[in-house]
């Protein structure tokens, strides 16, 4: 049996966000073949600007793009903020983005999934994370997007989780199909 490896992106840098609940639990939950690495180092990464990565890339750019690159597929869970990606999530993808057609991104699959007090559940920031890893090179598994609404609901509850695991079973079956 082989493992399959998931860089986890949170886009809350918040200690108790509810994103970083779901993923901590994904992470604890995650099916014997599933491994979630949740890459806490995006958070010390300086806003991506070419000339401090042409020079001497900063440390935490280095570890965050040789984590996601040891990993077979990239999730992404974040809220929404604004009716978009949070600015820490933007700014991961563009760091893996680079070197150009070469990030350890590329090639990815990628999915994303979370939840915001919204009727619409981060929608929105989710369709911009999918579209701006999918232009960075990743490939988006349209099958392993989700947003939840977290508007009277317990997110964590069994019957609401279960499509969160969802999501995290389909990026693995990707994994496999890409390696077939």
């Amino acid at each position: 049996m082989t493992t399959t490896r998931i860089a986890v992106l949170v886009g809350s840098l918040r200690p108790d966000s509810l994103n970083r609940r779901v993923a901590e639990t994904l992470r604890d939950q995650a099916p014997a073949d599933v491994e979630l690495d949740i890459i806490d180092e995006i958070g010390q990464l300086p806003f991506y600007e070419e000339s401090l990565d042409a020079a001497s890339t900063p440390a935490a750019a280095v570890t965050v793009r040789e984590r996601v690159a040891a990993a077979d597929v990239v999730l992404a869970v974040t809220p929404e903020y604004n009716g978009t990606m949070p600015a820490v999530l933007n700014n991961a993808i563009d760091w893996l983005s680079r070197p150009y057609g070469e990030g350890a991104i590329v090639g990815k699959p990628f999915g994303v999934l979370g939840t915001t007090p919204t009727p619409y559940g981060g929608k929105w920031a989710h369709a911009d994370a999918a579209r701006s890893a999918g232009i960075a090179g990743a490939s988006v598994v349209e099958t392993a997007v989700h947003s939840q609404t977290g508007i009277d609901v317990d997110v964590l509850a069994p019957e609401i989780f279960a499509r969160f695991t969802e999501v995290v079973r389909t990026l693995a079956e990707a994994r496999q199909s890409a390696a077939a």
